[in-house]
């Protein structure tokens, strides 16, 4: 498996989960519960940006990588 394509599945992996937050987040009831659910989709939506533009410079660098 290429550093790319770990990168990839890390992403969808994050992904789902940021979806998973964002629904635990409209269920809550609670304001808190909410802010904290909140506050972990902007920081999965950080770490998600973060690993696209590390994938964008891996596929620049090898771009036999581009796509897998």
């Amino acid at each position: 498996m290429t550093v790319a394509s770990q990168v990839n599945k890390v992403l969808a992996t994050l992904k789902g989960s940021q979806g998973t937050i964002r629904l635990y987040s409209a269920q809550a009831q609670k304001e808190e519960i909410r802010a904290v659910y909140d506050k972990a989709v902007e920081t999965t939506s950080e770490i998600i940006y973060d690993l696209e533009k590390r994938l964008s410079e891996i596929e620049y660098r090898e771009p036999q990588y581009k796509g897998n």
